[in-house]
């Protein structure tokens, strides 16, 4: 039995193997809010800067890749978050529901979630398909512009939300 020194969790003894577990499950975490968090952070300064080029083929360049890359790494480190946080709530033999800290990072992991797949989601589909027709150097419409500031304006407040819900978790509140 080896004695726990974490603020993670609080516990008397774990064997090597829970020990070994947790600590998996919290690097799968860390990698994931790495991930997301890095991706989203990103994504809006490299679209931000395309966007100032005006330069239709840049645009539409970036916008594949806002797509892309929110698919590969912002769904992916979505994934890596749930596994590990929920795994390490696991092991510690943590309940979500009576745990205040947890179920406020849900709430604003779910709301910045519900944020992602109902608003920006779309946009990025939209501004994808208009960005096919101006690729080639045709004009940018000004329902892409449009769609842009709608797009900034809820992806920071889908940034700000996981942002939060750092000082949460580490906090504990």
């Amino acid at each position: 039995m080896l004695t726990l020194l974490t603020s993670d969790v609080q516990v008397e003894q774990w064997d090597e193997a829970l020990m070994l577990t947790y600590q998996v499950f919290k690097m799968l975490h860390v990698l994931g809010i790495v991930l997301f968090l890095g991706n989203i952070i990103v994504t809006g300064v490299w679209k931000y800067r395309a966007d100032l080029t005006a330069r239709p083929q840049v645009i539409a360049f970036a916008q594949r890749l806002v797509t892309l890359t929110d698919w590969i790494f912002t769904f992916g480190g979505v994934i890596l978050i749930l596994i590990g946080g929920f795994g390490m709530a696991g092991v510690a033999g943590l309940d979500i529901a009576t745990t205040s800290w947890l179920r406020l990072g849900l709430a604003l992991f779910i709301a910045s979630g519900i944020i992602w797949a109902a608003i920006l989601i779309p946009i990025q589909i939209a501004q994808a398909r208009l960005a096919r027709t101006f690729e080639n150097g045709g004009e940018i419409p000004e329902r892409y512009w449009r769609l842009n500031r709608r797009w900034y304006i809820w992806g920071a407040l889908a940034t700000v939300l996981p942002l939060l819900n750092i000082y949460v978790m580490i906090q504990k509140i």
